[in-house]
């Protein structure tokens, strides 16, 4: 199967099922190489499992495509020795050392020069200090470092990141995406679940997935502009009040609480100026803003049809 030469995913129409409920939905993919390629999406989406389709853990019911040159129907052990793949939970030997886990990983890997190969992962990570220190004993953020090492040790050629930064400390997850971008700039591609608005800014690409459906994909400003959403913000007294007079108006779609001030969208922008007009006051300040990824993807998701219901 042939794929264009910097394209290290290239699929297309890939589908999974569990008895009756399609969770990957007939989804393309092309991610190139050297690519930060952020995948989004509400709980349940079906990201992790279109990830494990792609890892060679499993098989599509339908579809077609390449992971890293190789078909992902067919070469599954091949293309899962050239991935790294860092799982939501943290997946490590909790009563051993940070030396010993990547040392055990090494070993499956079959890396050669094992021991020099743990050391530059200690080293790349930060990790040397620590490295006898039980993963058990470990905070969030080290235990995120040992498992990016322990994906990193095999010197991959595509990482597969799955919400790696959930509940870590913000400069934890600062230090984690400054090492992806270096990864990135050195030719690694990667492959990236978040929840979070910030870092799927930080990301070169997106892509939107609900209930098993691509909804949206391109950069950061082409999602936005494709979405077509307008905003209003309100500051003043009793926003509270004002939302509830502003749900359910003619145009307007969303009505979030930003802080101290009000944001409202709509994507038809003549019904959701008529609604603010209709409630303006002399206590409140109105003002347009552009519509940021937060709105557009609380909007994709408001707009999207459960699969399991």
């Amino acid at each position: 199967m042939s794929t264009a030469p910097d394209l290290v995913i290239d699929v297309t129409g890939v589908t999974k099922k569990f008895g009756d409920k399609t969770v990957v939905n007939a989804i393309d993919l092309q991610v190139r190489r050297g690519e930060i390629y952020g995948f989004l999406g509400p709980n349940g989406s079906g990201k992790t499992t279109f990830i494990r389709m792609l890892c060679g853990l499993l098989t599509p019911d339908a579809g077609a495509g390449t992971c890293l040159g190789l078909d992902v129907r067919t070469q599954q052990a091949a293309i899962k020795l050239q991935v790294g793949y860092m799982t939501q939970r943290f997946s490590y030997y909790e009563d051993l050392t940070i030396r010993e886990n990547l040392d055990f990983v090494a070993r499956i890997y079959g890396v050669p020069g094992r021991r020099a190969a743990v050391e530059r992962s200690l080293e790349r990570l930060g990790l040397q200090h620590r490295s006898h220190q039980l993963a058990g004993q470990l905070s969030g953020g080290w235990k995120q470092r040992l498992a990016l090492a322990a994906c990193l040790i095999h010197q991959p050629r595509l990482l597969l990141l799955d919400e790696p930064t959930a509940g870590v400390d913000p400069k934890a997850r600062r230090d984690f995406w400054e090492e992806i971008h270096r990864l990135a700039a050195d030719g690694l591609t990667v492959l990236i679940t978040t929840h979070y608005m910030d870092e799927a800014e930080r990301c070169h690409r997106l892509a939107y997935l609900a209930y098993g459906n691509l909804l949206a994909r391109g950069t950061v400003a082409d999602v936005v502009a494709a979405a077509r959403l307008n905003t209003w913000v309100a500051t003043g007294p009793g926003l509270r009040a004002l939302a509830d007079a502003l749900r359910g108006r003619p145009g307007v779609e969303q009505v979030v609480p930003f802080g101290n001030s009000l944001h409202v969208s709509g994507r038809d922008a003549a019904l959701l100026d008529r609604a603010v007009a209709e409630r303006r006051a002399p206590e409140h300040e109105w003002r347009r803003i552009e519509a940021g990824l937060e709105h557009v993807f609380i909007s994709l998701m408001e707009s999207a049809e459960d699969n399991f219901t």
